[in-house]
């Protein structure tokens, strides 16, 4: 009996570590099922290679990315590692201050 109240704080560590790894896990696996079902026709991707591409058309298996205009090539939805953003302009910049190329070294 006194060896099993020797190993039980080793075994609730090991359990809390465990429950909390399996979390981010799923965690993880749902933020990934959500970029898929997300996907539209148009959006800009990674793949888990690197590649960016435009997606072209979604089936429920695959996707066709668009790697330049008129180069398609057909990938499992599994390879879409994230999606590409848009670059959003910087709108608390002064148009006057980047309208004149000599102001901007003044001040």
């Amino acid at each position: 009996m006194d060896q099993l109240l020797v190993f039980m704080p080793l075994l609730v560590v090991l359990a809390v570590f465990m429950f909390f790894t399996s979390r981010r896990q799923k965690r993880a696996m749902q933020a990934t099922i959500d970029l898929h079902e997300s996907l539209q026709v148009g959006d800009r991707v990674h793949t888990t290679s690197g590649l960016q591409a435009t997606v072209a058309r979604i089936t429920d298996e695959t996707i066709d990315l668009e790697i330049s205009p008129g180069v398609v090539t057909t990938w499992m939805k599994l390879a879409i590692r994230d999606r590409i953003e848009p670059e959003v302009l910087d709108t608390d910049v002064d148009p006057e201050i980047t309208a004149d190329p000599e102001r901007l070294h003044k001040d």
